[in-house]
């Protein structure tokens, strides 16, 4: 059984409900839901409510950028899963690596909120990667590897097969690197795919073939409309956390048009 395709936008810290609004206005137009590739907008908590209502209906989803893994408490700031649910949101990006890196977050906080979101019938979007220091040391596949092992720590088959995993290498989606022209700083479809294959021997490792084999692992590494159909036409890479590329909705509506015209199987592991 091939992976889910599914393109996810991670629009950070942008969008004004004003501008969520104007976005799905747009987006809806210019949008053509066939093939088999979901669409995920996975936007700031106070765009959530105006987003699930503009695409109720549309099969386009609604995915918030983190939460908590309580259910209610004195936890101030913080947003739980039921809130979530509640308003119609589906997807949760957990473990993103501007949250690990500027927040404090750890694999442990990661595992907590996976378990928290897969009760509630979230699906969660678990994020790794490794930064440039790591890879220059040679320990990518044991840094990322493990991040994998530890977000999934105590789920069992059932729930590994409703998440997804996104490998984000923190030393190819950097500003610095783009904005350099350093080619030896953007990762190749080859690289991207022999990270994600590892990610998916992981769970082959942890769950049997069967299940990893439906468990979509995403690109996030600075995937883009030019870029799109080769990272996608990878043997392991069965779709996409875009960052910068999903702030427009023409930009946007490119990356999913091109994944759905892409029929290149990815399920021979």
């Amino acid at each position: 059984m091939k992976p889910q395709t599914i393109i996810a936008a991670n629009w950070k810290m942008n969008m004004t409900n004003t501008d969520a609004a104007a976005f799905a206005r747009e987006f809806k137009r210019i949008y053509k839901g066939q093939g088999d590739v979901k669409t995920v907008i996975c936007a700031p908590y106070t765009s959530l409510s105006v987003l699930t209502a503009e695409f109720k209906g549309t099969g386009i989803y609604v995915g918030a950028q983190n939460m908590y893994y309580e259910e209610k408490g004195t936890f101030t700031g913080e947003i739980s899963c039921a809130m979530l649910a509640d308003i119609g949101v589906t997807y949760v990006i957990l473990g993103h690596s501007e949250r690990r890196a500027k927040f404090g977050e750890t694999d442990e906080n990661v595992n907590k909120k996976v378990h928290a979101a897969l009760s509630n019938g979230l699906t969660p979007i678990i994020c790794v990667g490794e930064t440039l220091e790591q890879r220059n040391a040679g320990i990518t596949a044991e840094w990322v590897m493990g991040q994998v092992r530890s977000a999934l720590t105590g789920v069992d088959a059932a729930g590994a097969a409703r998440c997804v995993i996104a490998y984000e290498p923190i030393w190819a989606i950097s500003k610095g690197a783009v904005l350099s022209g350093d080619k030896s700083l953007v990762a190749t479809s080859e690289t991207a795919n022999d990270a994600c294959g590892g990610i998916h021997n992981v769970l082959k490792d942890l769950y049997g073939a069967d299940t990893a084999d439906k468990i979509t692992i995403q690109y996030g590494g600075s995937m883009d409309g030019i870029n799109c159909t080769d990272l996608l036409a990878q043997s392991y890479i069965s779709g996409g956390l875009i960052g910068g590329a999903s702030l427009n909705a023409e930009n946007f509506s490119e990356i999913v048009r091109k994944a759905q015209e892409l029929n290149v199987p990815k399920g021979v592991y």
